[in-house]
């Protein structure tokens, strides 16, 4: 006959069997909330806000999102400031070669027109004394007639390329204009005046071409 069981037997089983349940579930329950707490601290150790500093974690993300973008907008405009200074230099370089090469250009023009003006002045003195010794019969003749002709128009071309000639007799003495070869006395002058011219003297736009030849009153 077998024996029956006993009712202290098996609840101490179930006894033990629940409280391994139990401490089954507390173990997974204790892991679970040490699972958390990790997570939670590589969370933590990701954002740290700034030691002393009330904003959260996005807005000192965004302060330094703003002072980096600040920091790129000056640079660009430092930059900005200094291609806009190169551009002005290298602009008003540009405009002062600009101007020395008309000034260049306009010398030298005026140098080439002098040179043919210088060896065209021995022609017009010529017909000047052609003309001089033209007795007043002979002025009548066609030939002496078309000679000053000829003379006047030069006279007119070179006047209009901005030829001048320098006044002289009666003037006061200027070195800068007249060439003194002689010296005398004249009552009806005073001292320094120009008397006499013995070769017209030109200029030409303020450049004189030939010095006038004159004689000065002591």
């Amino acid at each position: 006959m077998k024996d029956e069981p006993n009712d202290t037997t098996e609840k101490q089983v179930k006894t033990e069997t629940d409280n391994d349940i139990l401490d089954r579930e507390l173990s997974e329950d204790a892991l679970m909330e040490e699972i958390l707490m990790d997570d939670s601290e590589l969370e933590a150790e990701e954002v740290v806000p700034f030691e002393g500093s009330d904003d959260k974690p996005e807005k000192v993300s965004k302060s330094l999102f703003k002072n980096s973008r600040s920091k790129d907008l000056m640079e660009k405009n430092q930059k900005i400031g200094e291609l806009t200074d190169r551009l002005l230099r290298t602009v008003a370089e540009f405009d002062n070669f600009r101007k020395r090469s008309e000034k260049e250009k306009a010398s030298m023009y005026d140098m080439g027109v002098k040179s043919i003006i210088e060896k065209i002045l021995p022609i017009v003195d010529n017909f000047e004394r052609g003309l001089g010794t033209i007795t007043e019969k002979e002025k009548e003749s066609a030939f002496a007639q078309g000679i000053e002709l000829i003379y006047k128009q030069l006279l007119t071309s070179l006047d209009e390329i901005g030829l001048k000639p320098i006044d002289a007799v009666g003037k006061a003495f200027d070195p800068n204009l007249h060439n003194a070869v002689m010296h005398g006395e004249d009552e009806a002058l005073e001292e320094n005046i120009v008397s006499d011219e013995f070769q017209k003297g030109y200029l030409y736009r303020d450049m004189v071409v030939r010095h006038s030849m004159v004689k000065v009153v002591n």
